[in-house]
């Protein structure tokens, strides 16, 4: 924990730890055990509730899914890296193996490096270089991205060319760990696929555009603006005081500086945690709160909230 807080805060937060709840682990257990379930549950009962209905409920499970997959890499339900992987491993999302998502997103939680191009490998600005040597196309692209609209409408299709072309990269450059990560994936999103087309109304097809992707554009709206450039470290990652509907899909991610301090702390006690010390958070974060995201959408729907240059780096 920061060297920020006092031994007051340290002590509270200590308590949260040695909460039954925290040492069972028992919120994560039932996430787990419900997506799982849920997943089957919708595609083996997808005749009966048919195609449409089958999409609505499972496109918010697999958000759902992907912010569970967050708990894993972050050390929950259990201390044991290989466990976790395991338990996160299944494809329900589709386009991203595991393991690079555990990888890179730990990559994310060096502060220091927070937002910089190149560096940060969730850093969604651009180096003044990169900025000039843009086609206009490309510029339209990255202004239209800083939308919360077009964030929606093509922030995960701009996220699954850039995945494309890193695979293809490591790919051809022989790396034998992206082999590894690659086929394994693979296999088992084909096996993932086969069991959809074999027990379930819904096409392949369907599952990969209509429900992935559109769970993937949803996840994106949380990571719209988690983080801003800005000299201080913590001053560069969001206070977002959302809604029950966003916090359970988000698994409580909107209180994105406590979690960025508290890497370690499950998504049930991130709340708790910062009511604590609702106004010292606020002051470690240079004032960068946010009202729910729907104060996102009133102020930046068609407006972009800042440039994709990053402004000192």
């Amino acid at each position: 924990m920061s060297h920020y807080f006092d031994a007051d805060h340290r002590q509270q937060i200590e308590t949260l730890r040695q909460r039954f709840t925290a040492r069972t682990e028992w919120p994560t257990w039932l996430l787990l055990i419900g997506v799982y379930a849920g997943w089957f549950a919708i595609l083996l009962n997808s005749q009966w509730l048919g195609r449409g209905v089958s999409t609505l409920v499972l496109i918010p499970l697999l958000v759902l899914w992907l912010s569970v997959q967050h708990e894993l890499l972050h050390g929950h339900p259990t201390r044991w890296t290989g466990v976790n992987k395991l338990l996160g491993y299944a494809p329900f999302a589709v386009w991203y193996p595991y393991t690079l998502y555990r990888d890179s997103h730990l990559l994310h939680h060096r502060d220091e490096d927070l937002t910089v191009p190149s560096v940060d490998p969730e850093s969604r600005y651009l180096t003044a270089s990169r900025w000039q040597d843009s086609s206009l196309f490309e510029r339209s692209l990255h202004w239209l991205n800083k939308t919360v609209l077009g964030r929606f409408a093509i922030g995960a299709p701009l996220a699954l060319l850039a995945l494309a072309a890193e695979a293809w990269q490591r790919l051809k450059n022989g790396e034998r760990q992206a082999w590894r990560m690659w086929l394994t994936h693979g296999a088992f999103t084909l096996l993932m696929l086969w069991f959809i087309a074999r027990f379930s109304v819904l096409p392949v097809w369907h599952y990969l555009l209509l429900i992935s992707v559109p769970a993937l554009s949803i996840a994106m709206i949380r990571s719209y603006y988690e983080h801003r450039p800005h000299a201080q470290p913590e001053q560069r990652t969001v206070l977002n005081e959302a809604g029950w509907p966003w916090r359970w899909l988000f698994l409580n991610l909107n209180f994105h500086l406590v979690h960025h301090d508290l890497p370690g702390l499950a998504w049930y006690d991130l709340p708790k945690a910062y009511q604590m010390r609702r106004a010292q958070w606020v002051a470690r974060s240079g004032g960068f709160l946010v009202q729910g995201y729907w104060q996102l959408w009133r102020q930046n729907g068609f407006k972009p909230i800042d440039s994709p240059q990053h402004p000192f780096h």
